[in-house]
């Protein structure tokens, strides 16, 4: 075996390329404050940790499908929160969605010769997935006002092979963006009508602060058929539960019966405790509600301080992230200076694509004292 195949076909893990930034952040007198990856800092909630410790006295093995519990607990907060209708029986949790996403293509059969194309700036691990199914991934966005079908797209399909998947992000990691029912209708209509199917990452779906996120299974997006597209949702935001794993997905019940007897083959199962955790989550809206209160104070103390300091917000409307760009910097260059002027780490946008080259990611995710003193260190950054 080639002993280069792997560092061929993966790049360097996202988080390592910063190193060097959380080393100097982490030197600032009074400690540093990480705003990089957007890992929850708060805790899981009483009602969900209960649910874990009733479920914890389980010995045999968990169904791949989750309990029944777990389906309706999971199609009646789609009801509820974003008016979307969906059985039961085509929910499917997965083992955190990031494991999803890497392996849907895989899980698709997409292989050599085959395209999927993924948002211009994007979560990593899109483009991931595509180099580890052997398929080619074409980075681009969809708008009605020029959807880019007559760009790189259709030259990806002529060159390269047939799209056969496309991810959607609404709202967007890194940037917040929100797609409009019409421009995620535009992409769901140009999938069926060449036989791809539309995947769309919407964990942060419940975060609009600007606008109100759509899903990709609103009858207004998808109109009265789920063919073809699918919707994959995370509790590591809404819940705190990153640690857990706690995910799912839904839409097309062809799709989803045959991702189920792959996972079925491949033991993807979700431990059954955290099944117990997560029917409980999702049942629940009085803790997802103070978290987004949360999130949101901590947004308004941010987003007031980096405009303060000179710094421009672009996007931003939805979203764990505000977009955030300087006009002497380039995201590199801001990004040391954040860390080293400031003991203020954040993601540096080119980690997700060359058109972030000018922009840094700044989560919400830190504590409120953090998010303070982040903002107090702003006031007397030098950016001149």
């Amino acid at each position: 075996m080639n002993p280069n195949t792997l560092a061929d076909r993966l790049p360097v893990f996202t988080w390592d390329r910063i190193a060097p930034l959380r080393e100097k952040a982490g030197l600032y007198p009074n400690g540093p404050v990480d705003l990089s990856i957007g890992t929850p800092v708060d805790p899981v909630p009483d009602v969900i940790r209960r649910a874990l410790a009733a479920a914890s006295d389980s010995p045999g093995y968990p169904a791949t499908r989750g309990t029944a519990e777990l389906r309706t607990a999971a199609a009646g907060w789609l009801a509820r929160a974003h008016g979307v209708s969906v059985p039961p029986d085509d929910v499917l949790p997965v083992v955190g969605t990031k494991e999803f996403i890497a392996w849907l293509p895989v899980m698709l059969g997409l292989g050599p010769g085959d395209v999927m194309v993924h948002p211009a700036l994007a979560y990593p691990t899109y483009d991931i997935g595509a180099r580890l199914a052997g398929a080619t991934a074409v980075a681009s966005d969809w708008s009605t006002a020029g959807p880019p079908l007559a760009g790189p797209p259709l030259a990806a399909d002529r060159e390269s092979g047939r799209i056969r998947l496309i991810w959607l992000n609404s709202p967007s990691n890194p940037t917040g963006r929100v797609l409009s029912a019409a421009d995620m209708r535009a992409a769901v209509d140009w999938a069926r009508a060449h036989g791809a199917v539309v995947a769309s990452d919407e964990c942060y779906l419940t975060l609009g602060w600007e606008t109100t996120p759509v899903s990709v299974l609103d009858p207004e997006v998808c109109g009265p058929s789920r063919a073809g597209v699918l919707a994959v949702h995370s509790l590591s935001k809404r819940s705190n539960l990153a640690g857990y794993r706690a995910g799912f997905v839904t839409g097309d019940p062809a799709l989803i019966a045959d991702l189920l007897a792959i996972r079925k083959q491949a033991g993807m199962i979700m431990p059954g405790p955290v099944q117990g955790a997560m029917t409980a989550a999702l049942d629940d809206e009085s803790h997802a509600t103070e978290q987004r209160e949360r999130y949101g104070r901590r947004r308004s103390v941010l987003r007031d301080a980096f405009v303060s300091a000179g710094w421009r917000i672009d996007h931003s409307e939805a979203g764990l992230y505000l977009w955030v760009t300087h006009p002497a910097y380039d995201c590199w260059s801001a990004a040391e200076l954040l860390a080293d002027q400031g003991g203020i780490l954040v993601a540096p946008g080119e980690l997700y694509g060359s058109a972030g080259s000018r922009h840094v990611r700044v989560a919400l995710t830190a504590t409120d004292e953090r998010i303070a003193t982040a903002a107090q260190r702003l006031k007397e950054l030098r950016t001149g």
